[in-house]
């Protein structure tokens, strides 16, 4: 893996197209240490900002980032070319008005498989 003592330079994108940063981490900051972070440094006047790390999801080549994976475990070869700044798409879960009812209203059928063979 990535050593500590790399520093990689990194923006965040959010859903509207405009940036946060670019700021530089170290390789062995951990993704939930730069979600609080971007809750730092989260615009004030934009609408739907996140409450918790819980609530962002980072993107890095296709792929959502583990918060207790560190950015140098989480390097594409695509991305964080030395001296470049790579960048990372922010989600941010939308705020639900009634709390687990989602997930009550359409449970999982384990039991039910289908299976078609022409």
């Amino acid at each position: 893996m990535t050593g500590g003592q790399e520093q990689l330079e990194v923006k965040f994108r959010l859903h509207d197209g405009s940036d946060i940063g670019p700021k530089k981490f170290s390789a062995a900051t951990s993704v939930a240490t730069v979600k609080e972070s971007i809750l730092a440094h989260w615009p004030k006047e934009k609408e739907n900002c996140p409450k918790t790390v819980n609530d962002v999801k980072l993107i890095n080549a296709g792929k959502i980032l583990e918060n207790n994976r560190t950015l140098g475990d989480c390097q594409s070869p695509l991305c964080g070319v030395a001296g470049g700044v790579t960048t990372m798409h922010v989600v941010v879960r939308p705020p639900s008005s009634e709390k687990g009812s989602e997930k009550v209203k359409n449970p999982p059928n384990p039991s039910k498989c289908v299976c078609v063979i022409l």
